[in-house]
C-alpha cells in the first residue's frame, strides 16, 4: 500500500547486525518487535552484495526481508563500502570511481525490495576522511553521489524515502574531519540550497557523549566537565536543524539515524564521557521523551544504537554502546532494553 514520505514524529528504531548468524539475527528482530519499536536500521554494504559488477547475491537481504515481514517492521539500509572493482580506495570505506556504478546497484537494490526497504541512508559519516576513502571530506562530492543515488532508487521505488548520511558531530577541521555543521552548510550550497532532487529527509548522528538528554548545548558549550563545545551533546540536533531552516527545508524531517550514550571503562578515547548503564537506560527514554515533546513534528525516525553484534567483545568501543549483551544462545538485556 502507498505508504507517506513523512513519518509520525518521532518512529523508534534499533539498529542491528542481521548479516552473518541467522540464529542471533531471528532472535534479534524479535527483540526490536517484542520492545514495541518499530524500525530496524541494517548496514547493507555494498561490496557483500554486488562483489562483481552485475552479479548479486541476494540471499542474506532475502532472509532478512522474510524476518522484518513476519514482524511487521519496517528498514532503513545503510549503503556504502564500495566493492573493489568500484575503486573508492577499496578496502577502506570511500565513494566510488564511478558514481554510475553507485547508482546501478541503488537500482537493482530498490528494485528487488521496492515496497519493503522503506528508507535508504545513503554512506555514513562523509565528514570523515576515513568513511570517505581517507580523503579529505568534500560536501560537493558527496552531493553527486546523493543526487546519483537518489535518482536511481526513485526510478525503482518512488515511495521510499531517501536519507542523507548521518554525520559525526566533530570540532577537528582538517584533512581528517570537518565539523558536521560546517560540512551541513557546505552541502547546501552543494546542492543549489534545495535538497529537493537529493534527499527526502536529513541524516544526523546525536550521541549524549556525558550530557544528559535535555542538556542545552550552549550550556555544554560553557562547561568542561560536558566538553566545552555545542556538539558534545544529544541537542546537537538543533543545531543541523536551524541549518536547514535557513535553507528553506522546514518542511523535510530530520532522522537520527544513530544516537545513544556509552559506558565505556576501557577504551580511554570515550571513557572520558562513560555513564552507568542504569544512566543509559535512563538517558535514552528520556531522550525519546524531549524529542517527542520538543522536535514535533519535524523529527522523524529516531534508531539507537545498538543491539549488540555477536561478535563484539569488551575491548570493541561499539560494545559499550549496546542496550543488550552479545550472548548465544543465552541473552542478557542491559538495563537500557529493559527500561525502553
Amino acid at each position: 500500500a502507498p505508504r507517506s514520505l513523512r513519518l509520525n514524529s518521532p518512529e523508534y528504531g534499533m539498529q542491528a547486525f542481521l548479516w552473518w548468524k541467522p540464529e542471533v539475527a531471528t532472535r534479534d528482530v524479535q527483540l526490536v518487535s517484542g520492545a514495541g519499536f518499530g524500525w530496524i536500521k541494517q548496514g547493507v554494504g555494498w561490496r557483500e552484495v554486488e562483489p562483481t559488477k552485475g552479479q548479486f547475491i541476494w540471499v542474506q537481504l532475502d532472509e532478512m526481508m522474510k524476518w522484518l515481514g513476519e514482524q511487521g517492521l519496517d528498514m532503513i539500509v545503510r549503503l556504502d563500502h564500495q566493492p573493489e572493482w568500484a575503486g573508492g580506495g577499496f578496502p577502506g570505506n570511500g565513494p566510488p570511481t564511478n558514481l554510475e556504478d553507485f547508482g546501478d546497484f541503488c537500482f537493482a537494490l530498490a528494485s528487488r525490495y521496492k515496497g519493503r526497504i522503506r528508507a535508504y541512508e545513503i554512506w555514513n559519516e562523509p565528514n570523515l576522511a576515513r568513511e570517505w576513502g581517507g580523503k579529505r571530506p568534500d560536501p560537493a562530492q558527496y552531493a553527486a553521489l546523493l543526487k546519483v543515488a537518489y535518482r536511481r532508487i526513485k526510478e525503482a521505488d518512488p515511495e521510499a524515502i531517501v536519507v542523507s548520511a548521518g554525520l559525526t558531530p566533530t570540532g577537528t577541521n582538517d584533512d581528517s574531519a570537518m565539523p558536521d555543521d560546517v560540512y551541513l552548510e557546505g552541502l547546501y550550497q552543494a546542492m543549489g540550497g534545495s535538497s529537493d532532487g537529493y534527499f527526502d529527509a536529513l541524516g544526523a548522528h546525536a550521541p549524549g557523549f556525558k550530557a544528559p538528554p535535555e542538556m542545552d548545548p550552549a550550556e555544554v558549550a560553557q562547561s568542561p566537565e560536558y566538553g566545552n563545545q555545542r556538539f558534545f551533546c544529544f541537542r546537537r540536533v538543533e543545531d543541523l536543524r536551524a541549518i536547514m531552516v535557513k535553507h528553506g527545508d522546514e518542511d523535510k524531517q530530520i532522522f537520527v539515524l544513530e544516537f545513544g550514550w556509552t559506558s565505556d571503562t576501557v577504551n580511554p578515547a570515550y571513557a572520558w564521557h562513560a555513564v552507568t548503564e542504569e544512566q543509559k537506560a535512563d538517558y535514552l527514554v528520556r531522550a525519546y521523551q524531549y524529542a517527542k515533546k520538543n522536535w514535533s513534528p519535524w523529527i522523524g525516525l529516531m534508531s539507537l544504537i545498538y543491539i549488540c553484534d555477536p561478535a563484539w567483545t569488551e575491548e570493541n568501543e561499539q560494545y559499550w554502546w549496546a542496550i543488550t549483551y552479545p550472548g548465544w544462545p543465552d541473552f542478557k538485556p542491559r538495563p537500557a532494553y529493559e527500561a525502553l
